[in-house]
């Protein structure tokens, strides 16, 4: 089993940018699709983006496609979520979440149960 804990969130200004991380210790990082997801107080946790074990393959929501890069360092156990162009929109806490299951197209990889692992957020606040 891995766990995950998020950094890098804070507060910033529309426009501006910040770089997430989700660290990883436990099993053999490599083993594991991973992904960002999203949460606004009274709503549903949304799907941001996911990357496969190798990083070959990544995905994004419509939302943050063309702002937003996933990537991961597996040597470094280390995910990050690269958020430019921030929105007030995107507010949220930000969570890291982790599955042995392999990637298997976008429908897929943004559907929250599959993934068994997760960390416990870091909230990311723009103001306008």
């Amino acid at each position: 089993q891995v766990s995950l804990v998020e950094s890098g969130g804070g507060l910033v200004q529309a426009g501006d940018s910040l770089r997430l991380s989700c660290a990883a210790s436990g099993r053999a990082f490599d083993d594991y699709t991973v992904a960002w997801f999203r949460q606004v107080s009274g709503e549903e946790r949304e799907f941001v983006a996911a990357i496969s074990r190798s990083g070959i393959r990544t995905y994004y929501s419509d939302s943050v496609e063309g702002r937003f890069s996933i990537s991961r360092d597996n040597a470094e156990n280390t995910v990050y979520l690269q958020m430019n162009s921030l929105k007030p929109e995107d507010t949220a806490v930000y969570y890291c979440a982790a599955t042995l299951r392999g990637d298997y197209g976008l429908v897929d990889v943004q559907r929250r149960d599959p993934y068994d692992t997760w960390g416990q957020g870091t909230r990311v606040t723009v103001s306008s």
